[in-house]
């Protein structure tokens, strides 16, 4: 890790926090149907979110597991805001009615996000394995605009949706979304089981980005986010990263529901938990944190001129298909 980088931040920006890995959806792409773990009661939580607030950490976002599984979803929340702590979260949507969205807005979050994959309903419910879930989806979006919360839309980009991409972003809008999240296929959990039928090509990810970028440029009424390294590689992409390729372990980490800290929900790699253990001892030195921060170029990677602005790619995806951190991104095309 560069001097700079110790310099520059003292904690992350992000803590992506998994409350609790229980979920009333099955979905065929999920981290952590496989996961299973202790759930810290709120007094435990608060305890964490001091710790947060002590570090200075701006922003934390609520996932899962479904966060309104927990009945202190909203007090935690409110007890966060009040720590000076800026709160979003993302659902399935499925438990999120009018009543749930008025709390999310009373008890200060600053957005919601919720996980819609395709326009179409069947596909949508097919990859959710949940029948209803599209239309609770796209009713929590509306509770979500009628209560005044700030609303964006997450959808994981995979063999279903990859060429209806625009479809997405007109149900976006129709809804009065603000941005939208196009998330590149993990390879984690039920995603690394059912990669073969999901996930896409190389090239068939280089096409699907050099055109969102193309829409990107476009669209002046939705914001267009990504979350892929390797996208770093396209001559397209032209975005001033605060860091190069992966932002986990620098930028953002995740909690588990038990208070253990992984770089992040992808990546099953436990570094120290935040209850008993030195917070900085792990941020500054933890080995895992420091080679992720370090990535050697390895296989295809040697001598890549692209290297310096992807860095290999997305870890998670790496370790969870060849089992290495340094290893190349699966999905790169070059």
């Amino acid at each position: 890790m560069s001097e700079a980088f110790t310099d520059l931040f003292s904690a992350p920006l992000t803590f992506n926090w998994t409350l609790s890995f229980r979920c009333n959806f099955v979905c065929a792409h999920c981290y952590s149907r496989f996961e299973e773990g202790e759930e810290l009661d709120t007094a435990d939580i608060r305890r964490i979110v001091d710790v947060l607030a002590e570090k200075k950490v701006p922003f934390i976002n609520f996932g899962g597991g479904e966060p309104l599984l927990r009945s202190d979803l909203f007090d935690i929340a409110t007890y966060a805001g009040r720590q000076g702590l800026n709160v979003s979260m993302n659902t399935n949507g499925w438990l999120l009615d009018g009543d749930a969205a008025r709390s999310l807005q009373a008890s200060g979050f600053k957005s919601v996000g919720v996980s819609i994959d395709s326009h179409q309903a069947a596909l949508h419910d097919d990859f959710r394995c949940q029948a209803g879930s599209f239309a609770r989806a796209v009713t929590a979006l509306d509770h979500l605009r009628a209560a005044g919360v700030k609303t964006t839309m997450s959808s994981v980009i995979s063999r279903i949706n990859h060429k209806s991409f625009r479809d997405l972003l007109d149900l976006a809008r129709n809804h009065g979304v603000t941005q939208i999240y196009l998330h590149n296929f993990k390879c984690s959990g039920k995603g690394f089981e059912n990669r073969q039928e999901l996930d896409l090509t190389p090239e068939e990810w280089r096409d699907f980005y050099v055109e969102a970028l193309m829409v990107k440029e476009q669209v002046k009424d939705l914001a267009i986010s990504f979350d892929d390294p390797v996208i770093a590689s396209l001559p397209q992409y032209r975005e001033n990263s605060l860091v190069k390729g992966s932002s986990c372990g620098k930028l953002s980490l995740h909690l588990r529901p038990n208070g253990d800290i992984t770089p992040c929900g992808f990546i099953p790699l436990v570094v120290g938990n935040i209850l008993r253990d030195d917070f900085d001892e792990i941020w500054y030195h933890s080995p895992v944190l420091n080679a992720m921060r370090s990535k050697e170029a390895k296989g295809k990677c040697s001598g890549c001129a692209a290297f310096a602005d992807c860095l290999g790619g997305c870890t998670a995806r790496a370790l969870a298909v060849t089992g290495d951190l340094e290893q190349p991104d699966p999905h790169c095309w070059k």
